[in-house]
Formats: structure tokens, sequence, C-alpha cells
């Protein structure tokens, strides 16, 4: 099962693998305190576009459509099938940093990830 939850919220047993998925560390968070079993920024969205959405949530359809883009141009098209493939045969949580719980690059992802990596793979 896939699922999505912010960084700083406590861990616990039903998380799974813990793969964090912005492009720069949470301000304020240790490492060893994250509990971050993997971190993939290249999954990220660009700087550009981080940059130009700045979690301003009229413009999150429109960073939906660009980040989308983004990964399906994704020259590391091996780490998307590969969190298709864990998260089929355990729990995985991908791990955002953004205080909007409704509008950040993790929902995208993992709706990306589900809706065509896991669909294109039979997954």
């Amino acid at each position: 099962m896939l699922r999505i939850k912010r960084v700083y919220d406590k861990p616990d047993a039903g998380d799974g693998r813990r793969i964090y998925v912005d492009r720069l560390w949470p301000r304020g968070l240790k490492k060893e305190d994250a509990a971050i079993d993997e971190w993939l920024k290249e999954l990220s969205p660009s700087d550009a576009l981080r940059k130009w959405f700045g979690h301003e949530p009229d413009r999150f359809e429109d960073f939906r459509k660009r980040y989308i883009e983004e990964l399906s141009a994704h020259e590391n098209l091996a780490s998307l099938e590969r969190l298709a493939s864990m998260a089929k045969e355990a729990d995985v949580t991908l791990l955002y940093s953004a205080k909007n719980t409704e509008y950040n690059n993790a929902v995208v992802l993992k709706e990306f990830i589900v809706n065509t990596v896991s669909a294109k793979s039979g997954k």
C-alpha cells in the first residue's frame, strides 16, 4: 500500500518503508530523527517548478500538470517502477515537508505512481 505523510509527523509501525520525496531537507529536522529509509530527491519537482508553485493552492492544478509532465519525461523511470513494485508488496509511505496536506508534490507523485506507473506495468 502506498500512502503519504508529513515528514514531521511521528513515525509509526504502519508506515512501512519511509521514503522522503522532496528536493530540500526539511527545516529543523535532524536526519536521525526523521526515520527515513531512503531519500529520492530526483523524483521531486524541478527547482524551477517548485519555486513557481510556492505551495499556492490556486496554482496546484497547473503544478500537477507540469509535475506530471516532468515525471512522464523522467530519465529515472526505474525509481518510479521500483516504488510501484515496493508498494504492491509492502507498505510504503512517501514523506513530504509541506505544511499543506492537500496541495503538495507527494499527492501528485502518489497519483502518478498508482495511475500511471502501476497501470503500465500491470502492478
